[in-house]
């Protein structure tokens, strides 16, 4: 089900995008010759009107065909005076800018929804509740979620004080990844109506330097008003932002690099935070549907930050760009875009084989 859910989600925000080419299109009078979603010509099409509905056989994205996108197409005289670049400067940038605002709005309106919903994030308040425990872990013959715990080795206290006699079990010598403490630690739980004693030895963990049993505690969040959420949506919409500027203006950096992921890996792990909760699931697919309308943002063709680029550019210098110039640009900006597609594609790669994602 993980798998269908994935790709509604990343099929929903394809065809949001272009739909908002489309209704733009629509809306200034421009010709629109073809709507579909994903790559390849297939019998699954249909004409309404003078445009072509169809789904391609490829799932790598979608277009929208208007009129006269080429300025050297040949189009028809009944046409012309509908094509794209026989169009207004201003119509223009409204028709291409439509795909990226209908990402970055959906991503707002998703975080916004979130975040009224489950509360304040930034305020949260840990409580000795269990939230989730971790598969093949110490905890997870002993422990479920939403038992309570009352204490470890005899004593109780809020959750630092309880993690912190959980580490207090140290393995024998020095701590190296995956050795169990010598001793184990008692916890005192309520389970329903039920009191249980259980007792589970920590495993060292590289990563968190210190044993483990391998859970998390829940954590209670102040309710909020729409004000806070939109506060919060634009704080987070901002953070994921300037991390993709950032990772893409440093793409020569290694460290940077490993960073960049695909088609392959934004999916995988949309998947897996499906498998975590729908709050996930919904939390990840507005951060790609943020990245989606960020990074066709950026002012090379063929994204549509490159055709907004031009048309401005057109605007300042007061004539049409020659197309020569466009084509030549356009060819270092497929280029650059393919390099980045094979940068995500082989950490991807890597990753599947690899560490993983870091879904947990």
């Amino acid at each position: 089900m993980s798998w269908l859910l994935a790709f509604a989600g990343f099929a929903a925000l394809i065809i949001l995008h272009e739909l908002g080419h489309f209704t733009a299109a629509k809306a200034v009078g421009m010709r629109v010759e073809r709507f579909s979603l994903f790559f390849g010509r297939t019998r699954l099409r249909f004409q309404r009107g003078e445009t072509e509905y169809g789904i391609g056989w490829l799932p790598l994205g979608g277009f929208v065909k208007i009129t006269g996108m080429n300025p050297q197409e040949e189009i028809p005289a009944e046409a012309a005076p509908r094509a794209y670049y026989r169009q207004p400067v201003w119509k223009r940038l409204v028709v291409i800018g439509a795909g990226p605002a209908v990402n970055i709005v959906l991503a707002f309106v998703i975080l916004f929804g979130l975040y009224w919903a489950i509360g304040d994030v930034q305020k949260a308040k840990p409580v000795n509740r269990i939230a989730d425990v971790s598969p093949k872990s110490p905890a997870a013959s002993v422990l479920r979620p939403g038992d309570r715990i009352l204490a470890v080795d005899g004593r109780g206290g809020d959750p630092d004080a309880l993690r912190k006699r959980i580490a207090a079990h140290r393995c024998t010598g020095k701590p190296r990844r995956g050795c169990r403490a010598a001793t184990p630690t008692t916890l005192v739980i309520q389970r329903g109506d039920a009191r249980i004693t259980v007792q589970a030895r920590p495993v060292y963990s590289a990563r968190s330097k210190r044993p483990l049993l391998g859970f998390s505690f829940d954590s209670l969040l102040p309710p909020i008003g729409p004000v806070r959420a939109a506060e919060l949506s634009g704080d987070q919409m901002w953070f994921f932002t300037r991390g993709t500027v950032e990772t893409i203006a440093q793409i020569f950096k290694p460290e940077k690099r490993k960073e960049i992921s695909g088609v392959v890996g934004s999916y995988e792990v949309t998947r897996r935070s499906i498998q975590l909760g729908v709050q996930e699931g919904l939390f990840l697919l507005a951060v790609i549907s943020l990245s989606l309308g960020v990074i066709n943002l950026f002012p090379f063709l063929p994204l549509d930050g490159g055709h907004i680029f031009w048309a401005l550019a057109e605007k300042v210098r007061g004539r049409a760009i020659p197309f020569s110039v466009m084509e030549r640009a356009g060819f270092v900006g497929f280029a650059l875009v393919l390099a980045l597609f094979f940068i995500g594609f082989t950490n991807d790669i890597g990753r599947l084989t690899g560490d993983g994602f870091g879904v947990r």
